[in-house]
């Protein structure tokens, strides 16, 4: 899905993040050898250039969505320009949330086994 790469900043972020989280974990329990953030930075940016951006201008020719269609452009290109200055810093704190997250389902986890 490419939806959220031509919404508001805050959506693009949220899905984002949420396909990080679930490929992260997949590395992380071992069921795939990539580590997704090693890439991820610079592959959102390939696919800005080589999907999305194409993508909305084709969306604008065609006047499919009419007036919504250079909406889509602009946000596009908004979040690409944003993640070009962000997203170092963004992929770093995706991992930090995984790991917090991680760490406190071992901290329940434990709690639940100690209360049995």
């Amino acid at each position: 899905d490419v939806a959220h790469t031509m919404q508001h900043w805050q959506v693009y972020v949220k899905w984002n993040e949420r396909l990080f989280q679930e490929m992260y974990a997949a590395y992380k329990e071992g069921r795939t050898e990539k580590d997704p953030s090693e890439g991820w930075f610079k592959g959102e940016l390939w696919f800005f250039d080589n999907y999305v951006l194409p993508l909305t201008k084709k969306l604008e020719q065609c006047q499919v969505f009419g007036v919504s269609s250079d909406e889509y452009y602009n946000y596009a290109k908004q979040n690409r320009h944003e993640w070009e200055t962000r997203g170092h810093q963004m992929v770093e704190d995706f991992k930090k949330r995984f790991e917090q997250r991680q760490k406190k389902k071992e901290q329940e986890l434990a709690l639940f086994k100690y209360s049995e």
